[in-house]
């Protein structure tokens, strides 16, 4: 494989990352461009793979061959780490004025990303229309996370975790394709339950399990409709995508499209409460008077969907809790005939909405087990591991 590493401060990660695939078994080789030798030098890499840095298009090969051309063939994956927002407009517009973006434009392997840079550079939009434009052309991203930048701040543009780019670039060079024939609906996110025509009820679901799933699901070679609430996340790459707003919509599309499906994963968060009536009219103030709004019940998505569960669909749900988790767990295992049910304590640090680790509880009528603290991405496939152990059917 072929590991670039552009010059931002998270440079010095492609140490750490080289280690790892080559204690894994893989043949790194590693381009460099001018600005990274300038945080970490090409010897640290040269001696970690075991192979030569390439860093100048025009220094004199080792081999008779066009050196961008043959890396470019050679790779079985492509990975920049860390992706400057720099490299990844390049990217976009097709320039190739350095070794890195010259190899990356010839190549017909995969290419994972790890972005890192300022929150403000990704939030940008030059930056997203570049990232957007890259994805539509298949290209996968890992991160960038939520944490302290180099600038002082916090916030969006920290490159992911060693063990997260790892384990895509594995799941890229390895790809396990034990639910291939399977077809698997996810749905993850909120939803939102309007009160007027600019307020709404909703919960702090960040999506990030649902989608994690959805990815890895379709990662191991499973045919998946993930059904999203609004969330600010991208459709992980071959999943194709329906949304919803309100509980009554995910009811609808999850009783449309779950008879269909041989393993349902209910990861939303649906809202158990909706306005009685929805006014008209933006609801305003009334002199320091209390308002009084009249809710009612929701329908149990869930429930909903055991009751209809097909003899020999395998269904999956959630439950995040924050008190007596496991016995709330254990009691909607039973109450909505779900085969395994995934519990977590929303209030532990690590845990619950918009992080990106977890600590969950996975519980069947025949066992339990606890995981410690892992990356979303892990948990998803640990989730979906007990799924083949309880005997997913294959479709016809």
């Amino acid at each position: 494989m072929v590991l670039g590493v552009t010059g931002g401060i998270a440079a010095y990660k492609a140490a750490e990352i080289v280690s790892r695939l080559k204690k894994l078994g893989a043949d790194v080789r590693v381009i460099m461009t001018k600005n990274a030798c300038e945080f970490i030098t090409p010897l640290t890499l040269e001696t970690l793979s075991a192979n030569p840095v390439v860093c100048d298009t025009f220094e004199r090969a080792r081999t008779w061959e066009v050196e961008h051309i043959a890396l470019a063939a050679r790779a079985d994956l492509f990975l920049i780490a860390p992706a400057t927002a720099n490299l990844m407009a390049k990217m976009a517009t097709g320039l190739a004025d350095d070794m890195l973006s010259t190899t990356v434009l010839a190549t017909r392997a995969p290419v994972l990303l790890a972005p890192a840079m300022n929150t403000a550079m990704w939030e940008h939009p030059a930056t997203q229309e570049n990232r957007e434009r890259l994805a539509r052309r298949g290209v996968r991203f890992v991160g960038p996370a939520e944490g302290h930048l180099a600038c002082g701040t916090t916030g969006k543009g920290h490159i992911a975790s060693v063990e997260d780019i790892v384990a895509q670039a594995c799941a890229l060079l390895c790809p396990v394709c034990d639910l291939q024939g399977r077809r698997v609906l996810v749905t993850a996110g909120p939803t939102r339950e309007p009160l007027d025509p600019v307020r709404y009820l909703t919960n702090r679901s960040s999506g990030k399990m649902g989608y994690a799933l959805a990815e890895a699901a379709a990662a191991r070679g499973a045919e998946v409709t993930l059904l999203t609430g609004p969330v600010s996340l991208d459709v992980p790459h071959g999943v194709h995508a329906l949304r919803f707003e309100t509980t009554q919509d995910l009811l609808a599309l999850a009783l449309e499209h779950g008879p269909a499906q041989d393993i349902v994963i209910q990861a939303a968060a649906p809202a158990d409460y909706r306005a009685q009536e929805v006014a008209p009219y933006k609801i305003k103030k009334a002199d320091g008077e209390p308002l009084t709004l009249s809710l009612v019940e929701n329908p149990d998505v869930a429930k909903a969907l055991g009751e209809r569960k097909r003899p020999g669909q395998l269904f999956v749900g959630f439950a995040a809790e924050t008190n007596d988790v496991l016995a709330h767990a254990r009691q909607k295992l039973e109450r909505k005939r779900l085969d395994l049910i995934v519990a977590n304590d929303v209030t532990r640090p690590g845990a619950g909405f918009d992080v990106d680790t977890n600590i969950v509880t996975l519980i069947s009528r025949e066992d339990m087990r606890e995981l410690p603290i892992l990356s979303k991405r892990e948990v998803a496939d640990r989730i979906l591991d007990r799924v083949l152990e309880l005997g997913a059917p294959a479709s016809d």
